[in-house]
């Protein structure tokens, strides 16, 4: 095997792939990167029997084949090269990188050993990549990193139609976003469990091209998989098998207060209170007409702070306390200027979502339409 490749190339398309390699892996060569030339297309991969990464590339070849070397090694070796054009040969057990005056030799993995990749599962449909990497990185915040707990672990994306739901929880919130896609066939219907780092770090870093494809296997072959492809890119999860809860059921259909906040002065309020919060206590927020006092501390050998804030709150005055790390997530997460609470009682969760801006004449302001709601579970407050 023996190539050239631009170094901006190279170094991008073997840092995405890297990605995906495990930090333990369970045998040496789930730790290599799967260099293949065919012609004159690279293929770099990354597998690890849950998740595959495979990034393709343009480059000038003058002998084709296929070798595995140390990928997080290799990962740093081309992102370090100057800015020369680079040259890549297999000789035996070795990888010779050629870059300007600086010259790597690698040992290379036993490739016969590597396992093979999973194919890329039928194609259900295609998203606008901005708005898929929104709508995971809305939800994704919301899923639990307890792995023993692997329903708690992961987002359901449900498909019906040209609407997909996303959803995540870790019991104490909960995130729910819907957005509009295209699918292959009218009236898909679909619902499935994926790890949520690995369907976050996938939709954030597959934006390079205008829309991504998403696909799901059916029948015998590849059963539980989900794939998503960009351009030149794909990769592929394999899905949790564990029933998700039923989290509609937990949403509130009414509520009996609710504040609408001006995002980002609340938000950096909440965090300058929080400084003195100790881990595992509240943030007590107190509602009344046009205002919101924050406090935090209070006892005698910690710290205490106090800070009010203009918001239209409209119900009885009010008074909640909230984890201010999940607080202050939700709030991140809405994407507009104004958010809206919605309380039923200082017991029962909270639900937050973005508002639009009124149009000319209209002074009410609307929930965003279809998009995203937090919900998040209270703190009992002390006294």
């Amino acid at each position: 095997m023996k190539f050239r490749v631009a170094r901006e190339v190279l170094a991008d398309t073997v840092a995405w792939t890297a990605r995906s390699l495990p930090p333990r892996p369970s045998v040496p060569v789930l730790a290599g990167i799967l260099l293949e030339v065919d012609g004159n297309q690279l293929s770099v991969s990354g597998f690890d029997y849950e998740v595959s990464a495979r990034a393709e590339a343009d480059v000038q070849s003058t002998e084709s084949g296929r070798v595995l070397v140390p990928g997080r090694l290799l990962a740093e070796i081309t992102r370090a090269l100057p800015p020369h054009p680079v040259d890549v040969t297999a000789d035996g057990p070795r990888l010779a990188i050629t870059c300007g005056n600086a010259r790597f030799s690698l040992p290379t993995l036993p490739v016969e050993d590597y396992p093979s990749l999973p194919s890329m599962p039928s194609s259900a449909g295609t998203v606008d990549s901005d708005v898929f990497a929104e709508a995971v990185g809305q939800v994704a915040v919301a899923a639990g990193r307890d792995d023993t707990l692997p329903m708690l672990t992961g987002v359901r994306l449900e498909i019906e139609g040209d609407q997909i739901t996303l959803a995540a929880t870790d019991r104490y919130r909960l995130a729910v976003r819907e957005f509009a896609w295209r699918p292959d066939t009218p009236g898909l219907s679909a619902a499935v469990l994926v790890p949520a780092r690995t369907l976050a770090d996938a939709a954030k870093t597959l934006t390079s091209g205008p829309e991504i494809t998403v696909s799901l296997s059916s029948g015998s072959s590849g059963e539980g998989i989900l794939g998503l492809s960009g351009k030149d890119r794909q990769t592929t999860t394999r899905l949790l098998d564990a029933e998700f809860v039923k989290y509609r059921a937990i949403m509130p259909s009414e509520s009996a207060s609710s504040a609408t906040l001006p995002v980002g002065l609340f938000t950096d309020a909440a965090k300058r209170v929080a400084l003195v919060a100790e881990r595992g206590t509240p943030l007590r927020c107190e509602f009344t007409p046009g205002q919101v006092t924050l406090r935090a501390g209070g006892t005698d050998d910690e710290g205490q702070a106090e800070e009010r804030c203009d918001v239209e709150f409209d119900g009885e005055p009010l008074t909640i306390g909230f984890n201010p790390t999940f607080l202050l997530d939700g709030l991140a997460a809405v994407h507009t200027p104004r958010a809206r609470m919605d309380f039923t009682s200082p017991l029962k969760p909270a639900v937050l979502s973005g508002v639009e801006e009124p149009a000319e004449g209209d002074d009410a302001p609307a929930p965003r339409p279809g998009s995203y709601r937090y919900l998040i579970m209270p703190v009992r407050l002390p006294g």
